[in-house]
């Protein structure tokens, strides 16, 4: 089964996104989840570069 497969499966349409700022430079971004106070938001940018150095 592939991914492509997994995904016919589920019609989720559009994702609602919320405004946030980036815990680690602080830039405007947009996630697909509530943002709340108790974990940091990254943006796309730093969230692939915290990935990459946890690795």
């Amino acid at each position: 089964m592939g991914y492509q497969d997994r995904d016919d499966n589920f019609d989720r349409g559009p994702r609602e996104m919320h405004k946030a700022t980036c815990a680690e430079c602080k830039k405007e971004c947009e996630v697909p989840f509530k943002p709340n106070s108790d974990r940091p938001v990254y943006c796309r940018d730093c969230f692939s570069k915290r990935k990459k150095r946890d690795r």
